[in-house]
């Protein structure tokens, strides 16, 4: 993979945009996937998700062949997440009180498509909470959580896409873990 990955890189910097059209098709699901869980909307993170495509399209040329592509897409992505986050705060939030009335929230307003058994529903409330708690770490400790729980890569990937070192890695990783613990223990 790491070799087409390398050939298509130069097949772009010849012009050849068509290479760049695998390069998305590749690595768009993970981009897109890294990207929602850092922000918990879906048309952010398409948005954010393309963004990175462009930046990564038109900085081609500042890619260094001798380190792996996904790390430096990941960095990329992964800043302008943070960047997103930072100048965005929400509007609104589903759980919160709908003014004028007595207890009502936006999930009311949801529609639902169809009942799960039980044990679905108390899995998905139980992911729907922990997204959620992570969605209320700093971004610090937020962006290594999603990178190593959710995406799964390792502490040297992590450090590279960051820009941090190992050490500091691993402590925001056992620091966010500790506050995600702290926050879920009325779970």
């Amino acid at each position: 993979m790491d070799e087409l990955i390398k050939k298509r890189i130069k097949q772009i910097k010849k012009g050849d945009q068509d290479a760049f059209g695998e390069i998305v098709e590749i690595f768009k699901d993970k981009i897109f996937q890294l990207v929602y869980r850092m922000t918990g909307n879906a048309h952010e993170a398409e948005d954010v998700a393309q963004e990175a495509f462009i930046r990564a399209y038109i900085n081609i040329n500042s890619y260094d062949t001798n380190r792996k592509f996904s790390t430096w897409l990941y960095r990329i992505a992964t800043n302008l997440t943070i960047d997103r986050i930072r100048k965005k705060k929400p509007d609104y939030y589903l759980d919160a009180e709908v003014a004028g009335t007595d207890g009502l929230t936006m999930y009311s307003q949801v529609a639902a498509d169809i009942a799960l058994p039980e044990e679905e529903v108390e899995s998905m409330e139980l992911q729907g909470e922990i997204q959620k708690q992570i969605l209320k770490l700093p971004d610090k400790y937020r962006s290594v959580i999603v990178l190593k729980y959710i995406d799964e890569l390792s502490l040297i990937e992590i450090s590279e896409i960051l820009e941090i070192p190992v050490g500091t890695v691993k402590t925001r990783i056992h620091r966010g873990r500790e506050a995600l613990r702290q926050q879920l223990r009325h779970v």
